[in-house]
């Protein structure tokens, strides 16, 4: 077995990354290294829709307007080097090495790109073609992935892009690589079922290793974005004991928040009733799965009683799903928001429910309760249903909250992000759920909870998601919170006391 090599390669994933941010980069990091002042780099990246052009190409590339691709929301970027029109967005792996050949033929490196490419089809059972003088990888004639690489002082830049699940909409939007006849693939396409963009990263950065014999690298870590420190402090080590003294659950702990700290440490929590055990196995969720106990009659009481004594303005209600239940726990939540409001008279209660299987009669066990906000997530994009939360119907999820408007609720939902949805699935989603009368609004990045779970996609960027709740508001949502560590429940207070305007 052919042993990989003690030169050491640093991987930095970008995540999504405009062109011209990740070109700029590109540039800096080659400079670095032609002057020997950083090792070599494997620069893994998706970029927002754009339309590059080099000095071969022109707008004469373009099949559409200009004026089109700005509404589409497609950049279109001059590049100051060969080609003609290429289009890179979501879904869309693109690696760019930046690396000090020792082995000086461009030829010998296009070709080690290429294969790697290759292998990784292989491995999923694609057969990989490719055409003379015409660089790049095919499968059944159409194409599938592209390169274009640059050298300077035999240090290289730019490098290969493979189509793994984009929206391929946009290659008939321009020539492709100057070939009007090129058909455009992708992965995901060819094998007729969903794929998972982070596997595929993974598996081409194992491979890159192998290939230009670099250590294999260790587990990719998350982004510093992602990283928080929760400190057992004396308020987050008094909330913890008198909810276990209380023998009452919270989602926090159960679902491994990674704001549990913040949140406990500010005296707030969201608690889950009837149990720790979900009658559903949801991919994406950490809640044990299992034949739950019998309802606790006294736990809308205990519950009461402990917002009491913690001094909360502001409660969450949530739950594990209980299908073994006729009505799904509808009664329950309605008997714990009248246990707390018995407690405490200015108390204000959100509520986050499952799905009660779309019952509406069980549904009007909740909106006679009038709770102060009424959350229920909607979790994903309708493609992803199917393998993220098999036992819900994204039509079902609208209706709930279609049905809870019309009752005259102000009405919350959740999205996670990562998961492998595209962009225009993203904004078709929220224009469904404005449509249900659903104003408000979080957005979060998925952290898949073990390996045994869907793993994460990709990481979203604080500066996209910054992007998505200007969007979520001028769409006409009035509250909204989004970032990589937003929560169904974080901030709540916040969001459920804002005036309604």
């Amino acid at each position: 077995m052919k042993k990989t090599g003690t030169r050491k390669l640093e991987i930095l994933d970008l995540g999504l990354r405009r062109y011209e941010q990740a070109l700029k980069k590109q540039k800096y990091l080659a400079q670095e290294r032609i002057s020997n002042a950083a090792p070599d780099r494997l620069v893994i990246v998706e970029h927002p829709s754009v339309v590059t052009l080099g000095r071969s190409g022109s707008t004469k590339d373009l099949c559409m307007p200009e004026k089109f691709f700005k509404e589409k929301g497609v950049d279109i970027f001059h590049i100051d080097r060969g080609g003609q029109a290429t289009y890179h967005g979501p879904g869309q792996l693109v690696v760019y090495p930046i690396i000090k050949l020792k082995n000086q033929d461009l030829h010998w490196y296009v070709n080690k790109l290429l294969t790697i490419a290759a292998d990784i089809l292989k491995f999923y059972d694609l057969k990989p073609e490719f055409k003379h003088e015409n660089p790049g990888v095919w499968v059944n004639g159409k194409k599938i992935a592209s390169i274009g690489i640059s050298v300077k002082k035999w240090v290289t830049s730019h490098g290969i892009a493979l189509n793994v699940n984009p929206d391929l909409t946009a290659f008939q939007w321009i020539i492709p690589c100057g070939h009007p006849d090129e058909i455009i693939t992708s992965m995901e396409q060819e094998l007729h079922k969903p794929l998972e963009l982070s596997m595929i990263k993974e598996k081409f950065i194992n491979e890159f290793c192998k290939s230009f014999e670099y250590p294999l690298p260790a587990k990719i870590k998350n982004p510093q974005w992602l990283k928080l420190q929760a400190p057992k402090t004396d308020k987050v080590m008094k909330m913890e004991q008198m909810i276990a003294g209380q023998q009452l659950e919270t989602v926090c702990q159960s679902a491994e928040c990674p704001n549990m700290g913040e949140c406990f440490g500010q005296g707030t929590a969201t608690f889950m009733i009837m149990g720790s055990r979900c009658t559903r196995n949801c991919r994406f969720c950490a809640v044990d799965h299992g034949q739950p106990l019998s309802l606790d009659e006294k736990e809308p009481m205990r519950i009461a009683e402990t917002v009491k004594r913690l001094g909360l303005k502001y409660v969450v209600i949530t739950s594990v799903t209980r299908d073994d239940l006729e009505d799904g726990g509808a009664a329950h939540f309605g008997n714990t928001i009248q246990a707390i409001r018995q407690k405490i008279a200015d108390v204000r209660v959100e509520i986050r429910i499952p799905d009660f299987q779309g019952s509406y009669k069980a549904l009007k066990k909740v909106f006679a309760a009038q709770p102060d906000m009424f959350n229920h997530n909607i979790e994903t994009v309708p493609r992803l249903y199917p393998k993220v939360r098999p036992k819900a119907q994204f039509v079902q999820s609208l209706n709930i909250l279609k049905q809870a408007s019309e009752w005259g609720l102000k009405v919350k939902t959740g999205m996670m992000l990562g998961l492998g949805e595209k962009n225009e699935e993203i904004k078709e989603t929220l224009i469904s759920l404005l449509e249900t009368g659903c104003r408000f609004l979080t957005l979060g990045q998925y952290l898949a909870p073990s390996k045994n779970h869907t793993p994460v996609d990709r990481y979203v960027s604080p500066v996209e998601f910054d992007q998505w709740r200007k969007t979520a508001k001028m769409l006409g949502f009035k509250g909204v919170a989004s970032g990589p560590l937003v929560r169904s429940s974080y901030h709540a207070h916040k969001m459920g006391t804002a005036t309604d305007q």
